[in-house]
């Protein structure tokens, strides 16, 4: 039997939940282990926003069991809710106040020094807009000090949902290795995102959920391989493109095209995450 020490961060089994006569989540099950990053994957209503609600407790679910640090989430009080940080698009960001005075607000409600506010808004880029009023931020600006915001407490838990969206590429790499770093100190990051690439590069496993259903569970890799083609594709120098099917007549095939010198390139023709995507929901992200 899993010991408390290594129970998983959090988890639910059979968990379902109806608003009215409609049923939003039907019976799902997952586990997130400690330092894990796992990503929550979904089309618009698939009902990822109720899942994070549910896992936060702003909603009670009608069946099911959702545990939290290890025990049941209606035992969980607020000292465990001081190890959680929230990225969503309704994160209070006061608009009157600049990016270091929230910042500042937030590290004294949560009960933390200032010390590493500065290191905080450089990483990000937001040094030089540290005395801008939230109310006059891009949206941009407004999601990295909202970041900020989530994890100044520095906690175990993070939930974040869509952290990137409207960053450039630059400030989105850079939240890409600070996710990094949460993942190698230990913290686990819940993320939701649209991002196939973002996904694939970040998340150490994968959660597909669909009208209420998780569809697909799996590491990014094992979730193309599983929906991999039985395919071959050759490109020569003269012949064209040439498929084939991965039997031991390609073999023979290839191994001919190799002898003429004919062989440009070579690969398997596996989904990546995105067509993956499309194919078990027929929806894109």
């Amino acid at each position: 039997m899993m010991t408390a020490m290594h129970s998983p961060v959090l988890s639910m089994k059979g968990v379902c939940l109806s608003f009215g006569a409609k049923r939003v989540l039907d019976g799902l099950k997952f586990e997130v282990a400690r330092g894990e990053c796992f990503g929550f994957l979904g089309p618009s209503g698939a009902g990822k926003t109720t899942t994070i609600k549910l896992l936060t407790r702003q909603l009670t679910a009608d069946t099911g069991r959702i545990m939290l640090f290890g025990r049941p989430i209606e035992h969980a009080g607020g000292a465990d809710c001081e190890r959680i940080g929230i990225l969503s698009d309704t994160s209070a960001l006061y608009e009157r106040l600049s990016i270091e005075e929230n910042l500042r607000l937030y590290a004294k409600v949560r009960g933390r020094g200032e010390r590493g506010i500065d290191g905080l808004l450089e990483r990000v880029g937001l040094a030089n807009d540290r005395r801008t009023l939230i109310k006059d931020c891009s949206k941009g600006m407004r999601q990295r000090a909202a970041l900020l915001a989530a994890l100044i407490h520095s906690p175990e838990l993070v939930f974040l949902d869509e952290p990137t969206s409207g960053l450039d590429p630059a400030a989105r790499a850079e939240v890409h290795r600070m996710l990094g770093e949460l993942r190698r100190g230990g913290t686990t990051v819940f993320l939701t995102t649209h991002d196939m690439a973002e996904a694939e590069g970040c998340c150490d496993r994968l959660a597909i959920l669909n009208e209420g259903h998780i569809v697909a569970l799996g590491t990014p890799t094992s979730l193309t391989m599983e929906h991999a083609r039985n395919r071959l594709v050759v490109t020569t120098r003269t012949r064209g493109t040439i498929e084939l099917t991965k039997d031991a007549a390609a073999a023979e095939a290839v191994r001919d095209l190799l002898a003429a010198n004919e062989v440009l390139s070579m690969h398997s023709d596996e989904p990546n995450l995105e067509e993956v995507f499309l194919e078990l929901t027929g929806r894109e992200l």
